[in-house]
């Protein structure tokens, strides 16, 4: 299988005020991790003059997302449909001082326009080159790039045409749900047969990312998905850089921010 063909980059250009730009993603965001989300809570609500200039989400903020309605007043009052309104609320009251983009991952690719402007998000295509500090970074979220795992790339190449997800958001709320627990419970059989450590599992392609990179014209791939924080040359000057995923109820608790400044690329461990 081939990496998905892309014929122009989108690009985003920094302003030239721009000093600092935070990138992260993987947060799996639910009810029943209250630890992530408390810590999650705590980086957005930082001091003003500690923030960055802008916020990049490159995907799996939420852990699942069936549609924008979860978010309406007029849904069933349940526990997380009360949490994805305090999400929206929390990234909303950040927008206010620092702009936040967020590129669609394989378990939130269903935010639409209507969940992107409650939670004050600006949308961003997959892949994207942000053009910060006299370089160009390319932006992903890295599943589809992962071409070993052909299952997974059937799967998303058919939940991605507009007539399934149109078919898909025509169900009921609830019945969606329904849909998306079953699903879930599918990958966690996958995953034990797999084997937990997520190192056992599809990468990204090296040969696509570095056609990617050439085609974009940019020297390093950032991306999540994989849950593996790295940094690996690629050669020719190429590298990729795997964003941390967040789990502060594990142990050792994960969660990384990557800063991208003057002096380059730097991680930054948040405390539990």
């Amino acid at each position: 299988m081939t990496a998905p063909l892309v014929d122009r980059f989108a690009e985003c250009i920094a302003p030239a005020s721009w000093q600092a730009v935070d990138v992260i993603s993987d947060l799996h965001l639910q009810a029943g991790e209250p630890d992530t989300f408390e810590a999650w809570l705590a980086y957005l609500r930082q001091p003003v003059p500690e923030r960055a200039d802008a916020l990049f989400i490159l995907g799996d903020l939420f852990e699942v997302w069936v549609g924008d309605d979860v978010l309406s007043p007029h849904a069933s009052p349940s526990v997380d449909h009360a949490f994805w309104r305090a999400c929206a609320e929390a990234l909303k009251a950040y927008s206010a001082h620092a702009p936040v983009y967020f590129m669609p991952g394989n378990r939130d690719f269903l935010l639409g326009p209507a969940g992107l402007d409650a939670c004050g998000m600006q949308g961003l295509s997959d892949p994207t080159v942000l053009v910060f500090m006299d370089q160009r970074w390319l932006l992903s979220h890295g599943d589809a790039l992962c071409l070993a795992d052909t299952d997974y790339m059937r799967f998303r190449a058919e939940v991605r045409e507009p007539a399934w997800q149109h078919r898909f958001l025509a169900q009921p709320l609830l019945q969606r749900e329904a849909i998306a627990r079953e699903l879930r419970s599918q990958s966690e059989a996958r995953k034990r047969n797999t084997g937990s450590d997520p190192s056992l599992w599809a990468d990204v392609d090296t040969q696509a990312a570095r056609g990617w990179l050439r085609h974009a014209q940019a020297h390093t791939l950032i991306h999540g998905h994989t849950h593996r924080p790295a940094r690996h040359d690629l050669g020719d000057g190429l590298q990729r850089v795997v964003l941390s995923d967040w789990e502060l109820g594990a142990r050792p608790a994960r969660a990384e921010v990557l800063r991208l400044d003057a002096q380059g690329m730097q991680r930054h461990p948040l405390q539990p």
